[in-house]
């Protein structure tokens, strides 16, 4: 009796053997190349995550026909004065020894100290606060510990401290290589210790400092924190203030140079018209000089090359590109660079206002053509109008009388013919309407004639 039989199920018709051989076989999976039987056994034939070594990245067997053993063997290290002898195992390759240096001896690394003579301390580097054994003794250490002061402070036989002891080291060797290098020509000004002489005060200070720092209480730390966040929220204060300000005024120039602007164009005098372009261009660059100076400020960080160029690009807004061109070019002539070579804070500044310079000696020669053309073109319509006689010839002997009656009968014969040449002048276009009081000839006197 089976479960079958207790449960009352009835029992299968198929054989057991059937059921084994309806089962589909497995595929054998071949183990990967690179990879252990064992470690390939725990994966159970599921790929791994990480990609598998190649064999090409495997450690290399030596050849099999080299003998390779183990020996216990001598060495010396030249890294050593007193040619020490030791032992170690190492890897012999068919009963031949390694030769050579220790391997490790390449790392053996010593400080060179300056040496001095009795003739150069006597000359150079006498000090009422040191002898000569105890300098002696220092560099001896130094030389020894390589320039360790703490180890070189444990043996030193007085009571010198660790700054004293780096003080009087650097101080001597200062002085024997400038010296030296008097003596015998040399840079050495290039050299460590002469470039950067050694500080006793700040050292000092630094590590009193240190240690206070270090001996603080969580108490003291948290009031400090409280301390830095309150001006750092100073700080951020005053320069949102500051930036209110500026944008305050900026809002306010901007205002006075739109009503300068708009006075120059419709309310100034007809006497100062020349001089109205010249108030708006300047307005314009000061609004704009203004606004890129509050635009960097709000950057708080930039490069001062950066501030050039923007502050070139608003002085030059108003002029073309044509004067913008003539301005490098000028700065071309006078053998200045485009950009400045060192763009410190003087040099930037002087180029700027050599660019304004040459910008508004450009705009002065600009105008002054100008004008000299409306004044050839006033003389043009003044004295050359058509019509008027050039070649006129009058008798010297003539008196007044006569003048008077050669006046009288060229007003009265020559008035309609003389309204018609005033239509015309004042029907060209390059000719400037004249003054109301000019338009009358004047009276022929005696001396014109």
């Amino acid at each position: 009796m089976d479960a079958k039989d207790i449960l009352g199920l009835p029992k299968s018709t198929h054989p057991a053997s059937q059921e084994k051989k309806s089962r589909p076989l497995k595929e054998s999976q071949r183990k990967p190349d690179g990879i252990s039987r064992e470690v390939y056994a725990l994966t159970g034939g599921v790929p791994p995550l990480m990609p598998a070594v190649e064999p090409l990245q495997l450690k290399k067997r030596p050849p099999t026909d080299e003998k390779i053993t183990w020996q216990w063997l001598p060495f010396t290290s030249s890294a050593r004065k007193d040619n020490l002898q030791l032992y170690h195992w190492v890897i012999v390759v068919n009963g031949i020894p390694p030769t050579g240096d220790y391997s490790f001896a390449k790392y053996n690394k010593s400080v060179d100290v300056v040496k001095y003579t009795d003739e150069e301390y006597e000359k150079h580097l006498t000090d009422d606060m040191w002898t000569k054994e105890e300098t002696d003794q220092l560099f001896e250490l130094c030389q020894q510990f390589d320039l360790r002061f703490i180890v070189i402070a444990d043996r030193f036989s007085s009571s010198r401290t660790v700054e004293e002891l780096k003080e009087r080291y650097y101080k001597v060797s200062r002085s024997i290589l400038i010296a030296r290098a008097a003596a015998f020509p040399g840079n050495v000004s290039e050299h460590p210790i002469v470039k950067e002489p050694y500080k006793f005060t700040q050292e000092r200070d630094r590590k009193r400092a240190l240690s206070m720092v270090l001996s603080q209480t969580k108490h003291q730390e948290r009031k400090d924190y409280e301390v830095l966040a309150e001006a750092k929220r100073i700080a951020e204060s005053h320069m949102a203030a500051r930036n209110a300000k500026e944008s305050e005024l900026l809002v306010t120039f901007t205002m006075d140079s739109e009503r300068a602007i708009v006075f120059g164009e419709t309310l100034s005098p007809p006497s100062n018209s020349e001089f109205a372009p010249a108030m708006v261009a300047h307005s314009t660059s000061m609004a704009e000089n203004a606004s890129t100076l509050v635009s960097l400020r709000m950057l708080r960080v930039y490069l001062r090359t950066y501030a050039l160029d923007q502050m070139i690009q608003a002085a030059s807004s108003s002029a073309g590109l044509r004067t913008i061109k003539r301005v490098e070019q000028s700065l071309q002539e006078l053998g200045v660079n485009l950009k400045p070579g060192v763009p410190t804070k003087a040099v930037c500044a002087q180029h700027l206002d050599l660019r304004k310079e040459i910008l508004t000696l450009l705009n002065l020669q600009k105008q002054l053509q100008h004008k000299e053309a409306e004044g050839s073109s006033y003389r043009d319509g003044l004295y050359e109008t058509p019509g008027t006689p050039k070649d006129r010839t009058f008798v010297p002997e003539c008196t007044s009388s006569t003048v008077d009656l050669i006046y009288i009968h060229w007003m009265s014969g020559d008035r309609v013919g003389k309204r018609d040449q005033k239509r015309k002048a004042l029907g060209r276009a390059e000719a400037p309407s004249l003054p109301a009081q000019s338009k009358r000839p004047r009276k022929l006197r005696a001396s014109d004639l």
